[in-house]
């Protein structure tokens, strides 16, 4: 079976893409920057795990980690970059700057921190698959969205830059762009205020990580001649990033 590596494996759409690739016989490799999660979610997939702890915002982390794989491990065929986060909701004359990194250095140099690591390999091979967690933030902006929008328009513009690149060597490149996922995304970017996260999502039926995980999966497994370029999956109560049907 193919070998997969998942980045940001450890919560949200990582782990249910891990539950979900690991359920169909995959091969994963689950990265993320808390262990604990990581041995826990290793150890009860059913299937053959290897988790890497790093950080996808240190290059040189990156590096030494995927250095270390086993020989029997060092063939990726499926990456996906999952690892991302907002971090605050200010407007842009008062965010703050450990925000902004967080999320640049997280969401866009992250990702091409990983495909630089990985593609290589499968340009040399000529085949492989690399999947894009994107947003609905990359395609349309929204109020205080600023610096989270700019890195998810920068994500859905790299993969189309990428898709490029790749095709003559026979690699698909998609993007998985969700719109209202319930996960750890809004008490991640309200930094722990349960009440404010909360209130995100009252009113109407977000979707869920395992929505998206299938999504993933349906993109993985289409056929060798079919690839999926761009996916944009939202809540039915969810029309636009602003525009939203809440039940009273």
């Amino acid at each position: 079976m193919p070998t997969m590596l998942i980045t940001g494996a450890t919560a949200g759409i990582g782990e249910a893409a891990a539950e979900k690739f690991a359920a169909a016989g995959y091969r994963l490799i689950l990265t993320g920057r808390r262990r604990g999660r990581l041995d826990a979610l290793a150890a009860r997939l059913p299937a053959e795990t290897l988790a890497l702890c790093f950080d996808v915002r240190d290059p040189e982390a990156v590096r030494a980690a995927l250095d270390s794989l086993p020989a029997e491990w060092q063939q990726v065929d499926l990456l996906l970059n999952n690892a991302g986060l907002a971090a605050g909701l200010s407007p842009i004359h008062e965010g703050l700057l450990s925000d902004w990194e967080q999320m640049i250095d997280t969401n866009l140099k992250g990702l091409l921190y990983l495909t630089r690591a990985i593609a290589p390999q499968m340009v040399a091979r000529r085949s492989g698959h690399i999947i894009n967690i994107g947003s609905i933030a990359g395609k349309e902006a929204y109020l205080n969205g600023n610096v989270y929008c700019a890195t998810k328009h920068a994500v859905d513009a790299l993969t189309r830059c990428m898709r490029m690149d790749l095709v003559p060597y026979g690699i698909k490149v998609s993007n998985v762009a969700p719109g209202m996922v319930e996960t750890e995304f809004s008490q991640v970017r309200f930094k722990g205020d349960t009440a404010r996260a909360g209130k995100v999502y009252e009113g109407l039926q977000p979707l869920t990580a395992a929505d998206i995980a299938d999504v993933i999966y349906f993109v993985a497994t289409c056929p060798p001649h079919v690839t999926i370029n761009d996916i944009l999956v939202m809540p039915t109560a969810q029309a636009s990033v602003a525009v939203v049907h809440r039940q009273p």
